[in-house]
């Protein structure tokens, strides 16, 4: 008679499984988006639009890279960006003689550095 309880007990708690699963899964929010890039005498300007919520999630930089994955330089956002979408800032970053194309990638401090990167040709 015990037994069939526990079967029970089981039975409910397989059927709960999904949502447990749901419920305790990190909340993946979008990445930032690249919005324009300009390069001019050394300097980036990366405008960004994110859904910032404030020092829980927010676009915390981008960062400027070859095509073999070489990182020539970071911006880092040192706070959130809420009322201000979607946002430019700068970096003096300095691109190798003979580059044509470098790419942008975007990070937040939920999701890390975004899979996806933005082509860009500084010439």
């Amino acid at each position: 008679m015990i037994w069939k309880g526990r079967k029970v007990l089981y039975l409910a708690g397989m059927k709960l499984l999904p949502l447990l699963i749901l419920i305790a899964a990190p909340a993946f929010a979008d990445a930032p988006v690249v919005e324009n890039v300009t390069y001019s005498n050394g300097r980036f300007d990366v405008t960004l639009s994110h859904a910032d919520t404030g020092w829980d999630d927010y676009a915390d930089g981008w960062r400027i890279e070859l095509a073999d994955g070489t990182i020539l330089g970071t911006r880092v956002l040192g706070h959130p960006h809420v009322n201000e979408q979607p946002f430019t800032r700068s970096s003096q970053i300095e691109v190798p003689i003979g580059v044509g194309e470098v790419f942008v990638r975007a990070s937040d401090n939920v999701g890390g550095w975004a899979d996806e990167t933005t082509p860009f040709s500084p010439n």
